[in-house]
């Protein structure tokens, strides 16, 4: 096992610092000791550590802080133990090709490529970019970028050059791995650096197998290295001495938001913060000894929800595919026993709308994790009808992926299945990482536990990102009072738990009255002929905004829908269902679906600015409808 140095530090010995503290770290990761407490970037007892060992022997006398008792945590250590324990045991498996690799030989792996990065000039605290797919090199760059001191930035796969050229210029990326299915974005976007007369990064190409070997090309442009040749290089030693973070506050990995309501922004990771919430991560998705994991969340999207490095933590298998689709993920449940799961409401909804052609035999319970929208009642239903058990969790990219979730109580299991769906659409309470209260933005005084008075999701605690890269102002206006803000408003119920009702962006004031869009979809999704949904205010003359829905119905449906009619039933639908306010007074039909980020979310900017674009609801037809 790789060994940490130490270093007589104050007559006690402590993990090699090299004298780095976060003051002296290169900007724009660096903030100075009153910036980090004003801001809450960090614990009190992180404050505490950094004061003199005799005041902490002052306060309980005989008290050392030593390399005995005291290591920087962070995730990296997680693949040390698995290779250790479960050597043999498969860790990576490509589901399209078969390719399959152990614990031991991905450590093996892992620590060449490590080598690999520092003889290429890579140096702590650089920034190494990934844009890939759900491939297995994405799983072995989560340890190896890292293990070299490096700070890994995995790029939105979906990205398209432009997007992808001013986060490679904004992180400031000194190398970046490519997948071969993306190639031609990333020329174009490092074309566009070059351009611009900034330095581009280092390219190194990832010659994955694809699903269809008719996607398969030789690549084109320029491509510095490739990545099968630097691990397997004779000068990359699986004997490389890994660059352990000098102090567990330092960055591990930068994310970029998912740009559903503005610009990405880059959320800093701690190593502190991915090693707590990777293990919050797995008690979250009631996850044992070698589970089997199967990737349907997106990796670059808080780095798999922290799953990049919790499924190392319990020997598990990462089970790869490029493309999720509903005969994807029921023929991986069916070829290797996929014991979890996870995925936007997108995910769940394939699932249950998937055809019988595409459906497989489950046969034993798969456990799914969901966040980003709240899942509709009628889907978590249907979810338990075909064997997967749905775990609701609530969480942004400043957490490092789910911080609440729905903990289900046993005497919960005797309700009516409507009511236990109703339930398990809440967001719940916290994890161990971290706490969450609903406050009123202004006071910052809790909101009552009467799940009716609305105020804003607020959370603080270790799992809270460290900053917005290059960003203070921003980083100060998150954090201030000492508690993340989310912009998501919610209630409390009497016992605890927390349900969302809506991004503050998103919420419909129309005639003074607030109305939750997340409520009118759910109305909308319970509907037989709605496969999608989403609600967003249109302009009206009369009421100032009112409920604007867009639906893609399901394939039978659409069929035999007429123009005009459908429309106007799913008016009649929410009436019957909603207050007459909250129900929709205009209702449109996409045949594409919804706009969608990669990670599954609705982009309601967009059909915000379409819904602008149909013009004003005129006053006299929405006096009516509102009566």
């Amino acid at each position: 096992m790789s060994q940490r140095p130490v270093e007589q530090t104050c007559g006690v010995l402590l993990p090699c610092r090299h004298k780095t503290t976060f003051s002296s770290l290169p900007s724009p990761f660096a903030f100075t000791s009153a910036q980090l407490v004003s801001l809450t970037l960090i614990s009190p007892s992180r404050v505490r550590r950094t004061r003199t060992h005799a005041a902490t022997m002052a306060a309980m006398e005989g008290a050392v802080l030593c390399a005995a008792n005291h290591a920087p945590l962070t995730p990296i250590t997680f693949l040390d133990r698995a290779a250790l324990v479960y050597p043999d045991r498969p860790a990576i498996v490509a589901s399209s090709s078969g390719l399959t690799r152990t614990w031991r030989e991905t450590r093996d792996r892992c620590l060449r490529l490590a080598a690999a990065l520092a003889a290429l000039g890579v140096h702590r605290h650089h920034v190494v970019a990934v844009f890939a797919q759900n491939i297995p090199a994405m799983c072995e760059l989560h340890f190896g970028i890292p293990m070299a001191g490096a700070v890994i930035c995995t790029l939105n796969s979906r990205l398209d050059a432009a997007m992808a050229s001013v986060l490679l210029r904004h992180s400031e990326a000194k190398l970046i791995f490519v997948d071969c299915a993306l190639l031609d974005v990333a020329h174009d976007a490092i074309r566009r650096i070059s351009q611009s007369g900034a330095t581009p990064p280092v390219l190194v190409l990832i010659s994955e197998l694809l699903d269809d070997p008719s996607d398969a090309k030789l690549p084109s442009g320029r491509v510095d290295y490739e990545y099968e040749h630097l691990v397997g290089n004779a000068g990359s030693s699986p004997e490389f001495a890994v660059r352990w973070p000098a102090d567990e506050n330092e960055p591990i990995a930068l994310n970029y938001t998912s740009g559903t309501t503005s610009r990405p922004k880059g959320v800093i990771y701690s190593h502190r913060g991915a090693y707590l919430n990777s293990l919050a991560a797995v008690l979250l998705n009631d996850m044992a000894s070698t589970p089997v994991y199967l990737w349907t969340v997106p990796m670059f999207h808080c780095n798999g929800w922290c799953m990049a490095w919790g499924v190392a933590a319990q020997g598990g298998t990462n089970v790869c595919v490029r493309r999720v689709t509903a005969a994807t993920i029921f023929d991986a449940v069916a070829r290797h026993g996929v014991t979890h799961m996870g995925g936007a409401p997108t995910v769940l909804s394939m699932i249950v709308n998937a055809t019988a052609e595409e459906q497989r035999p489950v046969a034993r319970r798969v456990t799914v994790m969901t966040g980003g929208a709240p899942p509709p009642p009628k889907v978590l239903h249907r979810m338990e009808e075909q064997g997967f058990l749905v775990i609701h969790s609530y969480g942004l990219t400043e957490t490092y992926g789910p911080a609440t979730v729905c903990t289900w109580r046993p005497e919960w299991d005797a309700l009516p299945a409507e009511e236990r769906a109703r339930i398990k659409s809440r967001q719940g309470v916290h994890h161990h990482g971290l706490e969450v209260d609903v406050k009123d933005p202004a006071t910052m005084r809790s909101v009552p536990r009467d799940g009716k008075t609305m105020g804003e999701v607020m959370l603080r605690g270790n799992t809270v990102m460290s900053g917005y890269y290059k960003d203070g102002a921003a980083t100060a206006e998150a954090l201030a009072g000492g508690w993340f803000r989310s912009g998501d408003l919610a209630v409390r119920h009497e016992d605890g738990y927390v349900k969302v009702l809506d991004r503050s962006k998103d919420i419909i004031i129309s005639g003074g009255e607030n109305i939750s869009t997340i409520e009118v979809e759910a109305a909308l999704f319970s509907h037989p002929a709605v496969e999608e949904a989403a609600v967003v205010g249109r302009p009206d003359e009369y009421w100032g905004e009112t409920p604007c829905a867009f639906v893609k119905l399901r394939p039978g449906a659409a069929a035999a829908a007429k123009a005009g009619v459908v429309e106007e039933e799913l008016m009649a639908y929410c009436r019957a269902r909603l207050p007459r306010y909250m129900a929709p007074r205009t209702v449109v039909v996409v045949e594409e679906g919804l706009p969608k980020t990669a990670t599954g979310k609705v982009q309601k900017f967009e059909l915000r600015a379409r819904a602008k674009a149909m013009g004003t609801v005129p006053a006299a037809k929405s006096k009516r409808s509102k009566l």
